[in-house]
């Protein structure tokens, strides 16, 4: 993790790699497949996202095989894994990063395999999160409204305000629900 407790390109990997045992066994390629195919549509291509190998979750005690031998072995999530699982589905978010973005989406793909408190609170985090970034964004709006040359800074950061307000109150009614 960083410094500040958020997870790192490498942890977002492995949290993907982990939601998705958690759900089902995989065998190693479909899971390396998987685990490629969420993070390349939600982040695009990005080196920061490869290189953690599912034989070193294997390795950590993290995943065991239940069946099948070395290529075609299913690999299951272990307690240990679940224990992980969970650390890295409720570490904080860095705002206004793309790797955020990434987190949020997997946060809210894995949401479910949390306990029903814990989903709450992570939908809290994750308002807070926008909350605090709208306070960031309107403070620098309000420095720069005045100033004609930031015509075009002062209109998208009314986009990114309003893109977050609509995030604020669909969190909020998804809250409702759960």
């Amino acid at each position: 993790m960083f410094a500040d407790l958020t997870l790192t390109p490498k942890e977002a990997q492995r949290l993907c790699a982990l939601g998705l045992i958690a759900e089902r066994p995989y065998g190693y390629a479909e899971l390396a497949g998987a685990v490629r195919h969420f993070l390349g549509r939600v982040m695009g291509p990005s080196l920061d996202l490869m290189g953690t190998s599912i034989e070193l979750l294997r390795y950590e005690g993290l995943v065991s095989a239940v069946s099948g031998e070395g290529d075609d072995a299913q690999l299951t999530i272990t307690e240990a894994g679940r224990r992980e699982l969970e650390k890295l589905l409720v570490a904080r978010l860095r705002p206004g990063s793309d790797l955020s973005k990434l987190i949020t989406a997997l946060k809210m793909r894995f949401l479910h395999l949390l306990a029903p408190e814990a989903r709450r609170d992570q939908v809290e985090t994750l308002i807070d999160s926008c909350t605090s970034e709208l306070a960031r964004l309107a403070d620098l709006r309000g420095h720069e409204v005045e100033n004609p040359a930031s015509r075009a800074l002062v209109a998208w950061l009314d986009l990114e305000i309003d893109q977050l307000n609509a995030r604020v109150a669909w969190l909020d009614e998804f809250l409702a629900t759960i």
